[in-house]
């Protein structure tokens, strides 16, 4: 087809322009608009390089993506999903009851072991640290009666009073080391551990310049004596004293950690006896089957711990509590009894070497003798304490010792007041000879020997009743902690076995 030169009519197919007939016309394409042109060097595009696509704008945002699951949920999902079949239902069953066995016999061992501990403890540790403490009072309280009947003796002192008082010192300085060695660093005991090996030569030093004088025939000898008194009586004593409560504190904490019932371990296994009692009746009434052995295992030996820790620990509470009320309190009683006899005749001593240096004034006006005053107070307190004493008696041997110095003590103060009488009449010779002198002179000193002799032998007694008690007590524990451990993993084994047993029937 030949077309007309420029600027003649358009050819066919062109806008605006009719075709032949049966030719259809395509419209031309749009252009597009002229770009303003850019500032800068124009960037040369590579060869055969396509045109940029203009920009899409997505026509809607994309969902977020979904959170991550954690393990905790997927658990609880896979239970689900198991749980809908009964393989499923017998894993969780199984893997429930041994859970609950093994902590049951997990606690148990737990709790037992520290009861085991708090009661050996008691035995072989806090008791006689307790009377190594009673010792080192009674020592020092010995010693300074001692000291005082040696020097009522003149220059001339008996073999037997010194003696007497140098075993004492000898007994509270070996006491004072052992207590040391077992006391806490750092601890209240510790501190007065070393305050008394401090003081106690401080003491010894003050009783030797008294005797050098008395053997002079010095008065100042007298000074000394009531000067060593007064330190023992303000200083060491009171801290003997602090230190005999401190263990006896302890003494009483180690019982109140041996002697609870172990309600957590009660409550696991009647929990877990529970469980396994459900979990065999489930199985008869889907199995009609009324034994399945591994589960009758586990439960017989979930039973066996549970009765044995029941059993055992109310044994074991029982001789504790007995060897406390028959032994400790009544060895308590006993030690303050023997100490105040003590105090009781270093001051009836001392009443003789000062012959009224030492007063008291008295809330009614009037002017006493110190030491008599204070020996009145001590003798009041021994006939309490005696009385005590022989209220926690339990058996005829206990009860005998006791009477017996009751009886010395009332001998004593008759003795006492005779004594004093002389002393005011001023015959002091004759009082001295009623308190330090020989058997013929029934002395009070014969009394005072009476009522500690008696009271020793009481405290052994009640001693030896202590021992048997808390011994029972720690035998009845022995081997519950590794048995119910042992026990307890049996017990656990049965109930797998017991369930691998029926879900060996779904293969």
């Amino acid at each position: 087809m030949t077309y007309p030169p420029n600027g003649s009519a358009a050819p066919p197919g062109t806008p605006g322009q009719p075709g032949p007939p049966g030719l259809s016309v395509r419209p031309a394409a749009p252009t597009m608009p002229a770009l303003p042109p850019q500032s800068g060097p124009a960037v040369p595009r590579p060869a055969g390089a396509a045109t940029p696509a203009a920009p899409h704008t997505p026509a809607h945002t994309p969902p977020p993506t979904p959170a991550r699951r954690t393990a905790w949920a997927e658990g609880v999902d896979s239970l689900r999903s198991a749980a809908t079949t009964e393989p499923g239902r017998l894993r969780i069953i199984g893997a429930v009851l041994a859970l609950l066995v093994v902590a049951f016999g997990a606690v148990t061992a737990w709790q037992m072991t520290d009861r085991s501990a708090a009661a050996d403890d008691v035995l072989n540790s806090s008791q006689p640290l307790s009377a190594s403490a009673a010792d080192i009072y009674r020592s020092l309280a010995d010693a300074n009666t001692a000291a005082s009947s040696g020097f009522l003796a003149g220059g001339q002192e008996t073999e037997a009073s010194r003696e007497r008082y140098e075993g004492d010192i000898r007994t509270a300085a070996e006491k004072l080391v052992t207590a040391a060695a077992n006391s806490e660093p750092g601890s209240p005991s510790e501190k007065t551990i070393t305050k008394l090996n401090k003081l106690l030569p401080e003491y010894k030093g003050l009783i030797e310049r008294a005797r050098a004088n008395n053997r002079q025939g010095f008065p100042l000898g007298g000074a000394y004596l009531r000067y060593a008194n007064a330190k023992m009586q303000d200083e060491m004593l009171p801290a003997a004293r602090d230190l005999y409560t401190k263990e006896n504190q302890r003494l009483e904490a180690d019982y109140a950690d041996a002697t609870p019932y172990p309600w957590i371990a009660i409550g696991l296994g009647l929990v877990a006896l529970t469980g396994l009692a459900w979990a065999q009746q489930r199985n008869y009434r889907r199995t009609n089957r009324v034994l399945n052995h591994g589960m009758a295992a586990a439960t017989a030996a979930s039973a066996v711990v549970l009765l044995w820790l029941v059993v055992g620990h109310s044994v074991a509470r029982a001789g504790l509590n007995e060897s406390y009320d028959h032994g400790v309190r009544s060895l308590n009683v006993l030690n303050d009894a023997r100490l105040a006899s003590l105090n009781a005749r270093g001051n009836e001593n001392l009443t003789l070497v000062s012959r009224g240096a030492e007063t008291k004034e008295l809330p009614d006006g009037s002017v006493v003798d110190l030491f008599d005053y204070d020996f009145q107070q001590e003798m009041d307190d021994l006939t309490k304490k005696l009385a005590a004493a022989s209220a926690l008696a339990d058996d005829k041997a206990g009860e005998e010792p006791v009477a017996t110095a009751t009886g010395n003590m009332k001998v004593w103060k008759l003795r006492h007041l005779e004594a004093r009488e002389a002393d005011d009449n001023g015959n002091y010779q004759a009082a001295l000879d009623k308190v330090i002198g020989s058997k013929s002179d029934e002395p009070t000193g014969e009394c005072f020997d009476g009522v500690d002799k008696n009271l020793a032998l009481a405290v052994t007694h009640e001693e030896t009743e202590f021992r048997k008690s808390a011994g029972n007590g720690l035998d009845a524990l022995t081997g519950l902690p590794v048995g119910a451990a042992v026990l307890a993993v049996l017990a656990a084994a049965g109930a797998v076995l017991g369930i691998g047993r029926r879900l060996s029937e779904y293969r």
